[in-house]
């Protein structure tokens, strides 16, 4: 430390260096210096931490080059699912906001702004009319960005207004499900949310309309307890993670362990809990084939 001391000591000598280019044109050393990459250009993958080219990724459908499907947000999910990505976006109707006034670490309010902030939406539920394949249909779209998927009286009053809207245009209810479960900032209402959401699918399949099922990657708790496994037909994502409760309570409750891919789409359709596996990639046909079977004897009525 001395001997640098020293050294910047030298009389002449500046303390500072500046490079040639600075002295010769102070401004483009800074316009060389800026970033000019975006941060988000990269995405890691979370099964083997490959680095993936952004753009790659979104052609790709958010699906990894290892297969693993990873999470994506209601506007994605309505454009991949939509023929040529058109769609008529249906508002959800509005509710009281904090209803219970929850005391937590952070007021539920700045957390319901934050939220929609990241996400773009006013809730973890959306709504969308479109066709399929050419097969018209209401599709409703959780996004687990938002506050984990959570089912609270805005995402409860969005279903109830999706049920509405398939038996007026007398068209099929599809939902994408992703949530932790019940939102606990809204206590008892929240899952109220549960017996309300049932009951509207009384409605759609009173008028003998198809109520399809897409479990996406996670679907637990309260969700998984209701309007999840209530489908005429189940699919699910690759690998995606489906159940009531998570595996480690679920161990410390029965003191054993679990065997490998418990809870995975693929473990439970090998045990005729969902009907089918779907690449993310195929669910639009795959969509439409059942759509179009279960929309047939309701076609050749309005025919004849």
């Amino acid at each position: 430390m001395a001997m640098a001391e020293q050294r910047n000591d030298k009389p002449g000598r500046p303390a500072h260096r500046t490079g040639w280019l600075s002295r010769i044109a102070p401004g483009v050393r800074n316009a060389f210096s800026k970033r000019e990459t975006p941060e988000n250009l990269w995405v890691k993958c979370p099964d083997t931490g490959e680095m993936i080219y952004r753009p790659d990724l979104e052609a790709a459908l958010w699906v990894t080059p290892s297969g693993s499907h990873m999470r994506i947000g209601t506007q994605a999910r309505l454009r991949f699912t939509f023929d040529d990505g058109k769609y008529e976006r249906i508002a959800s109707p509005s509710v009281v906001e904090d209803p219970l006034k929850f005391p937590d670490e952070r007021p539920y309010g700045e957390r319901l702004k934050a939220a929609r902030k990241a996400t773009g939406e006013q809730d973890s539920m959306a709504i969308g009319f479109g066709a399929i394949k050419g097969r018209k249909a209401v599709v409703v779209v959780q996004d687990f960005a938002f506050m984990g998927g959570s089912l609270g009286m805005a995402a409860g009053e969005a279903f109830i207004k999706a049920a509405q809207e398939a038996v007026a245009r007398q068209v099929p209810l599809v939902i994408f499900t992703a949530s932790g479960g019940a939102r606990m900032q809204e206590g008892t209402l929240s899952l109220m949310q549960m017996a309300r959401t049932t009951l509207a699918l009384n409605e759609v399949k009173s008028a003998g309309l198809p109520y399809l099922v897409v479990l996406t990657d996670p679907t637990t708790g309260g969700v998984m307890a209701s309007y999840a496994m209530l489908g005429d037909v189940h699919l699910a994502e690759p690998n995606a993670t489906i159940g009531f409760s998570g595996r480690r309570v679920i161990e410390q409750t029965i003191r054993e362990t679990l065997p490998p891919g418990f809870q995975k789409s693929e473990f439970l359709v090998e045990r005729g809990m969902i009907d089918k596996v779907v690449e993310r990639s195929d669910l639009p046909d795959v969509l439409a084939s059942i759509l179009g079977t279960l929309m047939m004897g309701r076609e050749r009525a309005r025919a004849a």
